[in-house]
């Protein structure tokens, strides 16, 4: 499932991204959050919602004109980056990488 992005034509500023993990990635989590920039990395701030298939998803609107870097976190324990992502920039904490998407 990749990142997807779509552009309010009622709010030009503004555009809904999808966040979303394939079931095979979470492999039987219980919960699983996206946390960047955007919200201050707060692992509580964006749960993402267990799909029928196994797969998780959020969908958060963001303003236009910049980008994001964020991880997801799979039961308050493992990081993931979206394999989707628009790029990858160093984390500055540790060796990880951390997702972009760019709007």
């Amino acid at each position: 499932m990749p990142l997807t992005k779509q552009y309010l034509k009622s709010k030009p500023t503004i555009c809904k991204v999808t966040f979303s993990l394939p079931a095979e990635t979470v492999n039987g989590a219980k919960t699983v959050t996206v946390v960047g920039s955007f919200n201050g990395w707060d692992a509580a701030a964006a749960p993402l919602k267990k799909q029928k298939d196994g797969s998780y998803k959020a969908i958060i609107e963001l303003p236009v004109g910049q980008e994001y870097e964020f991880r997801y976190l799979i039961d308050g324990e493992k990081w993931a980056n979206d394999q989707e992502a628009d790029k990858f920039v160093a984390s500055g904490v540790s060796a990880d990488e951390n997702s972009v998407v760019v709007l």
